[in-house]
């Protein structure tokens, strides 16, 4: 199993990094953006640092900004999935990769509190998908929605822009290995900050 998880990572980096320096790469990043927030696996991470290394790392800015806008509309289109279509299609989303518990879950996160909820799973590896589609499920204002996407996709991916701008290669494999682990450390820490001075 973790062989097989292990190949599939390698395969979805060669073509990030295939994909990076080509000329379309705006187009696939976008488009990875805003599939990743509503329906795709992939997060769009990997093509973000791929691009990063292939150009000039001084448009990390452009690029975050790139990353952060389209995956923020494409939160909002799984919204608007699980708030008008989620019968017909958030079901069949939810049902393919096995979320139903995830779902469940997410309906307690929000009763407690939605801002964080959704700011957590748009910052960290929790699929943010299902939270997109049980935002608009739930009916969440959207304007929380919309904000706590904002804050939690945009504080995600110009932390890595960030990053690969100060370190360049030195930092890229880390990031790729250990991903999973610094934004949830980095999660843990914010949230330890907020606690202390909010």
């Amino acid at each position: 199993m973790f062989r097989f998880l292990d190949n599939m990572k390698k395969k979805m980096r060669d073509w990030a990094v295939r994909h990076a320096s080509g000329p379309h790469a705006k187009l696939w990043l976008s488009i990875l953006s805003f599939s990743e927030a509503s329906f795709f696996p992939v997060p769009p991470d990997i093509l973000l640092v791929g691009i990063l290394l292939a150009r000039e790392r001084l448009k990390w800015v452009f690029y975050a900004t790139l990353t952060t806008v389209f995956s923020v509309l494409g939160g909002a289109f799984g919204y608007a999935l699980g708030f008008m279509f989620f019968d017909v299609f958030g079901e069949q989303i939810v049902s393919f990769y096995g979320l139903e518990e995830q779902m469940r879950v997410v309906s307690e996160a929000f009763s407690q509190n939605a801002f964080w909820t959704i700011f957590a799973a748009a910052f960290t590896p929790i699929p943010y998908k299902v939270f997109t589609l049980a935002a608009g499920l739930f009916n969440i204002n959207f304007v929380v929605f919309m904000l706590a996407s904002l804050a939690g996709r945009g504080i995600r991916f110009f932390a890595t822009g960030y990053v690969l701008k100060l370190y360049g290669e030195r930092i890229a494999n880390v990031l790729y290995t250990y991903f999973n682990i610094f934004s949830l450390v980095a999660l843990l820490a914010l949230f330890v900050l907020v606690y202390i001075f909010v």
